[in-house]
């Protein structure tokens, strides 16, 4: 049975849920490269996992995962796919407006992908703001830094690094080709400086930012299980907020 996922639900599980919570979880990622080794849905993969087995855990739903963001930069490499912010943008508008009219007001994104965030956080004030739903951004790199940072040096936590690999390798092994496994570090920087929008290989040949090579599964499986506790951590403290 698969009562964490709304799409696992009928419509009459669906009206009991929602009768008793106004919180759901929504995965978002990307269909874009991630070096000659690693899956296209790489981001999908990662966010829907996380997405679902906090669901399973916490008794909060998960909604399907919307796999294709906003990529353009990878577009060089065969396969990726990519929409426009303001496509990305109105798409998730339009399913936190189905989602107002059952009552929910905070929505906890699961992002996997950080070419999404920009829109992501104009969709948490337009939700706010239009429907009053509450729209917590939540990036498993960026949110859960110190569960990361305390298992893998900088230059193992870049685009399909190390870190990404060995969540690869932990949660879909049969998509990892491990003889394709290796390590570039990125062309030019300014170090933080000044910001301007590049291309992916402007900086890297085969689209790998770091080490990967130094990649497993027993550490993408330590790493997603203390994903998942902070992730429930999260879940706890929005859970607890009034709106």
């Amino acid at each position: 049975m698969a009562k964490h996922l709304l799409h696992g639900m009928t419509y009459e599980e669906a009206e009991e849920y929602f009768s008793n919570s106004d919180m759901v979880l929504l995965p978002v990622g990307s269909v874009e490269q991630h070096g000659p080794a690693n899956p296209l849905g790489t981001d999908m993969f990662i966010a829907q996992a996380l997405a679902e087995e906090a669901a399973r855990r916490s008794g909060i739903i998960t909604l399907p995962v919307i796999p294709i963001g906003v990529s353009f930069h990878h577009m060089r490499y065969p396969g990726t796919v990519t929409v426009s912010e303001h496509v990305l943008e109105e798409y998730i508008l339009n399913v936190l407006k189905s989602l107002s009219k059952w009552g929910v007001n905070k929505v906890l994104v699961v992002n996997g992908h950080g070419g999404n965030l920009p829109v992501l956080q104009i969709i948490s004030r337009r939700a706010l703001v239009e429907l009053g739903i509450r729209v917590y951004l939540y990036q498993w790199w960026s949110s859960s830094s110190e569960v990361v940072e305390g298992m893998f040096r900088q230059e193992e936590r870049g685009h399909a690094a190390a870190a990404e690999t060995s969540l690869n390798m932990y949660l879909h092994p049969e998509f990892v080709k491990t003889d394709k496994i290796h390590d570039e570090r990125p062309r030019g920087s300014f170090e933080g400086k000044v910001y301007r929008f590049t291309y992916t290989h402007e900086l890297t040949d085969s689209g790998v930012f770091g080490v990967q090579t130094t990649a497993s599964p027993e550490r993408g499986s330590e790493l997603f299980e203390k994903l998942v506790e902070d992730l429930l951590r999260i879940i706890e403290e929005i859970r607890g907020e009034r709106t």
